[in-house]
């Protein structure tokens, strides 16, 4: 007698991470950046491209699709923007392969000085294959996604400062 065994379902909620840094723009300025989706591969060593779906806008509900890579791999990813607060908050989540939201990306803009305190949290919210199977998976792309993160933040804060000065 053979018995079928569904694998263990990973449990994510140990799966995060916040980072944050300082650049020398106002609020709704970094917001602003931020929240135009096709702006992200200026900095993230890990975005090729992103868009919002003709006609969606920036609102909360709004869909973009965007292109990524990470250890010479390549795909498509579909998000969803769930808040939209100017100068605030802009925090969206992306599907899986079952469309079902798996990580949740939040960005707060809090004044500070002459600037802005950026502060970006990424959160895993499912397990999803597309993932990873195993918690060795799951630890990789943590990870890498904090070297991207940092990356990012670094990139981002010394982008705008090379823009003022030109």
């Amino acid at each position: 007698m053979t018995t079928e065994t569904t694998p263990p379902t990973l449990g994510v909620s140990d799966y995060g991470f916040t980072r944050r840094t300082w650049v020398a723009a106002r609020p709704g300025e970094v917001y602003d950046l931020i929240s135009t989706v096709s702006h992200i591969s200026r900095w993230s060593p890990n975005a090729i491209r992103a868009r919002y779906d003709e006609g969606a806008g920036l609102r909360p509900g709004a869909w973009f699709s965007g292109r990524n890579r990470r250890s010479g791999n390549e795909w498509d990813s579909r998000s969803r923007v769930e808040v939209a607060e100017p100068g605030s908050e802009f925090t969206y989540t992306v599907l899986g392969s079952v469309p079902v939201p798996i990580v949740r990306w939040r960005w707060t803009f809090t004044p500070y000085g002459s600037g802005t305190h950026v502060t970006q949290t990424w959160r895993l919210l499912a397990a999803d294959p597309v993932l990873g199977g195993t918690y060795r998976d799951l630890d990789a792309l943590r990870d890498a996604t904090i070297d991207s993160v940092e990356a990012t933040l670094v990139s981002l804060a010394s982008w705008v400062v090379d823009r003022a000065a030109a």
